[in-house]
């Protein structure tokens, strides 16, 4: 029973941690070189 609790708290804690890591990265700003990357490849679908 005890493993099991210990358990839960461990995987309790992972998704914790990977909700916090994944917020982070959602506020993150998109680099200057994907933002050209990106307009180039709506220029190139736009153009065919």
């Amino acid at each position: 029973m005890a493993d099991d609790t210990s358990k839960a708290s461990i995987r309790d804690q992972i998704n914790e941690n990977l909700k916090r890591v994944y917020e982070d990265a959602l506020k993150e700003e998109v680099p200057d070189r994907f933002k050209i990357l990106l307009a180039q490849l709506r220029e190139k679908a736009g153009g065919t």
